[in-house]
């Protein structure tokens, strides 16, 4: 009987710490910065794909493998889906599952979208939740055995483009009352980014994730400000592409215009084109060549200096 107590007390004082398993924290104590209460219900549809949309509790969903093949790393996983969706098990929690099989902790954001009608600078809070996502991820680093120098992020289609953002303005501060963990930094220490949204550029943008972010008409400078091969310095981490030469939804060139200004700066950076695949292909399975993307990753993550 004492034995089946303590086991209770276990596991009700310590979830955090049982490797193997996932658990789910909000990013934010109570309402989330730039939101006002509005009693909004988030939304989700299972139509083959776990559609989120109308985020009002943004949180990570994290998984930890087990101790016995833990690597130290961790990726922060960003769902596409144009900034007004997330594709939350497609390009989010599949993936986390299967980087803990590679000894990896998987931790997937379920970020606000911009969309959303209770946000009061809509274009401003994806970012906002990134950098708090990744410096959250810090703070607990060592209670998920993770190396706080080894916190990735990969980001898919507009998710790409938030990781794109995270990447070059990790550092970005709004006018807001700070706490603790806001003194973390939110610098990733690697990025991957799948198919993803880069530039605003007319010419190449996805134009629905331009919208949903900045609006009918976005002022010049927000455009340059979000056209993340426009900000790329000497600080932007290493950074791995990965894209369809048959892209029909995000041109390729989102990902060359990214990999020019990288190399440009004399960063690492590494860019995998397949001839087909085309968008929001995933694990990219029965897709060709294109399948073998996660093998070429992994050999990449493994070889970062």
């Amino acid at each position: 009987m004492k034995n089946k107590k303590f086991t209770f007390l276990f596991f009700l004082f310590f979830p955090s710490i049982l490797f193997g398993q996932n658990l789910s924290l909000p990013l934010w104590n109570g309402l989330p910065p730039l939101q006002k209460e509005m009693n909004l219900q988030e939304k989700s549809t299972q139509e083959g794909i776990l559609r989120i949309s109308n985020v009002q509790i943004p949180t990570i969903e994290v998984y930890l493998p087990t101790k016995q093949i833990a690597t130290g790393k961790a990726v922060l996983i960003f769902p596409g889906g144009g900034y007004g969706i997330l594709a939350y098990d497609w390009e989010g929690t599949d993936f986390a599952k299967w980087l803990n099989s590679q000894g990896i902790a998987g931790i997937v954001v379920k970020y606000r979208l911009p969309t959303s009608m209770s946000l009061t600078d809509p274009k401003e809070v994806p970012l906002l939740d990134a950098q708090r996502a990744l410096r959250l991820v810090r703070q607990h680093a060592e209670e998920w055995n993770v190396d706080p120098s080894q916190i990735g992020i990969m980001g898919f289609s507009a998710g790409g483009h938030l990781a794109s953002t995270l990447s070059t303005q990790y550092d970005h501060q709004l006018d807001r009352k700070l706490d603790s963990i806001d003194l973390l930094s939110a610098r990733p220490d690697f990025s991957i980014l799948v198919y993803p949204v880069i530039t605003f550029n007319e010419r190449f943008t996805h134009g629905g994730s331009k919208k949903n972010l900045l609006g009918e008409n976005p002022d010049p400078d927000l455009v340059t400000r979000f056209s993340n091969e426009l900000n790329v310095d000497e600080n932007t981490p290493p950074t791995c592409l990965i894209h369809a030469q048959d892209d029909q939804a995000v041109p390729l060139e989102n990902s060359t215009l990214y990999y020019q200004a990288l190399h440009a700066a004399g960063l690492e950076a590494s860019l995998h084109i397949y001839p087909k695949g085309g968008h929001g292909f995933a694990f990219g399975m029965g897709r060709g060549a294109v399948a073998n993307w996660r093998e070429v990753l992994l050999d990449w993550i493994n070889n970062l200096n």
